[in-house]
């Protein structure tokens, strides 16, 4: 099988799915989109609001600063794969609990395996969290930092881009500064892969 055959079985798979008890108030799934070539794989947390209505990632007030990071480095979206670890809206926001995405990683996990990405960039503190087996962490300390993964690609944590919204300030060292600084080393990586 293809690529877009593969990845075509894995979005069905992820509409029907009821492995969790977030399928019961989704409005609809958030499988990930991008290039199946990609080779800068970036994972957030979960789908939004917006992203539930709307079946795509990152397009509500998060998603439009991601892309502009994004454009700030000329990395178009169509570029790079972009998803989550959860694939359905948990209610009111908030954070999907470790149980949900376990039920979840197989779809994740079949994602990276058809991408095949050079680099994965985790948004926030849960999906870094994931890709390290669950353990505590704080995005304040390890953004900016290889990790390795036990599938053997190494992972750069950057702050979620709700994150940033919270944090307007473009002082030196503040989370915008620093991402500043984290998007540029991903554009770098981008660079090389070509």
């Amino acid at each position: 099988m293809n690529k877009e055959s593969l990845m075509d079985e894995i979005i069905e798979r992820i509409a029907v799915c009821t492995r969790c008890g977030l399928c019961q108030n989704r409005t609809q799934t958030v499988p990930g989109e991008g290039s199946l070539g990609a080779k800068i794989f970036f994972v957030g947390e979960a789908p939004g609001r917006e992203e539930d209505l709307s079946g795509r990632p990152f397009v509500g007030a998060a998603g439009k600063l991601f892309t502009t990071i994004l454009k700030a480095v000329d990395i178009a979206r169509e570029e790079v794969y972009i998803g989550n670890i959860i694939k359905c809206r948990p209610p009111e926001n908030r954070t999907p609990t470790m149980e949900e995405m376990k039920a979840c990683a197989p779809f994740l996990l079949a994602q990276l395996q058809v991408v095949q990405p050079r680099l994965i960039v985790t948004l926030g503190a849960s999906s870094l969290s994931f890709f390290l087996s669950g353990r505590e962490i704080k995005i304040t300390e390890m953004r900016g930092k290889y990790q390795q993964w036990e599938g053997g690609i190494p992972i750069f944590p950057m702050f979620h881009p709700s994150y940033l919204l919270r944090n307007a300030s473009k002082a030196p060292g503040s989370p915008k500064a620093l991402t500043w600084s984290d998007i540029q080393e991903v554009r770098r990586v981008y660079e090389q892969s070509e």
